[in-house]
C-alpha cells in the first residue's frame, strides 16, 4: 500500500489544489508535497537491504492481455522515490518569493508530474512503466509552455517531439517482447522480470538494445541525442527546470538499469562499447561547451548534460562499482543540481539576468548565498566529503575497470567540472558589482530553508555514504550475478 499512496496521493492532492485560490495555493502545495516527502523518507527507512522488492501492489488491469496494476520498491528504484520525495517541497519553497500566473494549475502539475516520477521508478509491469514514461511528458510541457520563456513555443515542441520520437521505439520493442514471453492462462504477460528470461537471438537483443538506448539516451539526454535539452532548460520557468534536471532525467538512467542491460545482456555485450564511447564523448563536449558559456542556465544545463554521460558510461561499463556509482550518482546529480539551479534563480530574481559578464560583486553583500552557493558548487565538482565525490569516483572506478584508455578520458569530468564552475562563481560572486548587482540582497527567510536539507545532502552523503549505498548494494550484486548468468547461458 505504500508504493500506491506515493502514486496516487499527488494526483488526489493536485486535484484538490485546483480548486484553491489565491495566496493559500502556495501553503497548500507546500503541505501536499511535504507529506508525501514524509512518507518517502518512511519507506526508505522501512526498506529492508536485499534484493526482493517490497511494499509492493499488483491488480489485474486489462486482464484479456494478461497486463496488471503492479509495482514495488527495491534496492534500484529506492533513492530515486527518496530524491523524488525530496526534490519536489523544495521546489515548492523555492517559489514563495516568486509570482506565477494560474498559480494552482502550476503547482498542480508540478505534483501530477510527481505522481508520475513515482509511477515510473516504481512499476512492476512494462506497459505500466510505459504509461507513467508518457505521463510524465505532459505536466512538465505545459508548465515549460505556459510558464516559460520567450521561445518557449518552438522550444518545448521539440523537446515533445524529441520524447515522443524515442518513446516509440520502446513501446516497439516493449510489444515484441511481450509477445516472446510464454502464454499463461491464454495470455502472455508483461512483468518485467518475465522479460528477463526471455532466450532472444542475438539478433533480436540487437535491434531491442538501439529501441531501449534511443528512448532512454533522449531522456538523460546523452551525445547526440542531447540537442533539446539546453534550450529547454533555458527557456523552461527555473521550477520546471529543477524538475527536469533533478529527476525527469533520471528516468533514462533508471530504464537503463531496468531494462537494457537484464532484458538484453548479448545486446549490451555487442554494442555496450558504443554506448560507452558516446557517453564519453557526450562528457567532453558537454565540459567544453559548459567552460565557453556565458548564460549560469546554460551552463549548468551542459554541466548536468556531462554528469548524466558519467551515469551511463558507468552503466554500460557492466561493473558492480559502475552500476552502484550510477545510483547513488543520480540522488547527489538530484540534489547538486537543484541546488545550482535555484542559485541561478536567486540571482536572476535580483538582477533579471543570468549572463556571468552582468553580474560580479555579489559576495560583498550576500554571505548567506555566497556560502550556500560555495557547498553547493563543491558537491558538483566531486570535492571529497560532499555527495558527488563518492558517485563519481566509483563511477570512474568502473568505467576504468572496463577499459583504462575510456576511463582516463572520462575522467576530464572532474577537471573541467572544476573549471567551468569555479569560473562560474568567480564572475558572478567576485570582482566589482555591476549596476545589476550594486544592492543585491542577500537571501530571504524561504530561501535560505531551500538549501538547508540540500546542504544536509551534501555533507551527509560524502560523510556517510553507507546510509545510501547499504541499501542498493544487494540489489545491484544479484541484477549483475543474473545478468552475467543469463549471457553465458544465452551463448
Amino acid at each position: 500500500m505504500q508504493t500506491i499512496f506515493l502514486i496516487l496521493y499527488p494526483v488526489v492532492a493536485a486535484s484538490l489544489i485546483l480548486l484553491i485560490k489565491g495566496e493559500r495555493v502556495k501553503q497548500a502545495a507546500l503541505v501536499a508535497a511535504l507529506v508525501e516527502l514524509v512518507y518517502a523518507v518512511a519507506v526508505f527507512v522501512q526498506f529492508k537491504p536485499d534484493a526482493t522488492s517490497q511494499f509492493g501492489y499488483d491488480y489485474a488491469w486489462i486482464s484479456s492481455l494478461g497486463i496488471r496494476l503492479s509495482g514495488g520498491i527495491d534496492g534500484i528504484s529506492v533513492l530515486l522515490v527518496l530524491l523524488t520525495g525530496l526534490v519536489v517541497p523544495l521546489i515548492v519553497l523555492s517559489t514563495f518569493e516568486r509570482s506565477y500566473s494560474r498559480p494552482a494549475l502550476f503547482y498542480a502539475l508540478m505534483l501530477y508530474m510527481q505522481a508520475a516520477l513515482m509511477g515510473v521508478f516504481t512499476a512492476r509491469d512494462a506497459f505500466l512503466f510505459y504509461f507513467f514514461f508518457e505521463a510524465a511528458l505532459i505536466p512538465i510541457y505545459f508548465l515549460a509552455a505556459m510558464w516559460g520563456g520567450e521561445n518557449r513555443v518552438p522550444v518545448t515542441f521539440k523537446f515533445f517531439i524529441y520524447t515522443i520520437f524515442g518513446s516509440l521505439f520502446m513501446l516497439v520493442a516493449l510489444v515484441y517482447l511481450y509477445y516472446q514471453t510464454p502464454l499463461v492462462d491464454g495470455h502472455h504477460t508483461a512483468n518485467i522480470t518475465d522479460f528477463y528470461r526471455l532466450k532472444l537471438t542475438p539478433e533480436a537483443q540487437s535491434w531491442v538494445f538501439w529501441a531501449f538506448f534511443i528512448a532512454f539516451a533522449i531522456k538523460m539526454p546523452v551525445f547526440p541525442f542531447h540537442t533539446w535539452q539546453p534550450d529547454t532548460y533555458v527557456e523552461s520557468p527555473t521550477p520546471a527546470t529543477m524538475l527536469l534536471a533533478g529527476v525527469m532525467l533520471k528516468m533514462g538512467v533508471y530504464g537503463l538499469i531496468r531494462f537494457i542491460l537484464p532484458v538484453v545482456p548479448l545486446g549490451v555485450e555487442a554494442w555496450g562499447r558504443t554506448a560507452i564511447v558516446l557517453s564519453v564523448i557526450g562528457i567532453v563536449y558537454g565540459s567544453i561547451i559548459a567552460i565557453r558559456q556565458r548564460d549560469m542556465k546554460r551552463l549548468i544545463a551542459y554541466s548536468s548534460f556531462s554528469h548524466v554521460g558519467l551515469m551511463a558510461a558507468g552503466v554500460f561499463s557492466q561493473t558492480e562499482t559502475g552500476m552502484q556509482g550510477a545510483l547513488i550518482q543520480m540522488l547527489a546529480h538530484g540534489v547538486n543540481v537543484v541546488g545550482m539551479f535555484f542559485v541561478a534563480d536567486a540571482i536572476f530574481a535580483r538582477t533579471q539576468t543570468h549572463q556571468l559578464d552582468q553580474l560580479g560583486g555579489i559576495t560583498k553583500t550576500t554571505p548567506k548565498l555566497t556560502v550556500f552557493f560555495m557547498i553547493m558548487l563543491l558537491g558538483s565538482v566531486a570535492l571529497p566529503l560532499t555527495n558527488g565525490f563518492v558517485g563519481e569516483f566509483l563511477l570512474l572506478h568502473g568505467v576504468y575497470t572496463y577499459n583504462h584508455y575510456i576511463g582516463l578520458a572520462a575522467g576530464f569530468t572532474i577537471i573541467f567540472g572544476a573549471v567551468y564552475m569555479l569560473r562560474m562563481f568567480q564572475k558572478s560572486m567576485f570582482g566589482t558589482p555591476s549596476s545589476r548587482t550594486t544592492n543585491f540582497a542577500d537571501l530571504t527567510l524561504s530561501e535560505s530553508l531551500v538549501f538547508v536539507p540540500l546542504v544536509v545532502m551534501v555533507f551527509w552523503m560524502g560523510i556517510y555514504p553507507q546510509t545510501f549505498l547499504k541499501v542498493t548494494e544487494p540489489a545491484v550484486a544479484n541484477l549483475m550475478k543474473y545478468i552475467g548468468t543469463t549471457a553465458v547461458s544465452l551463448k
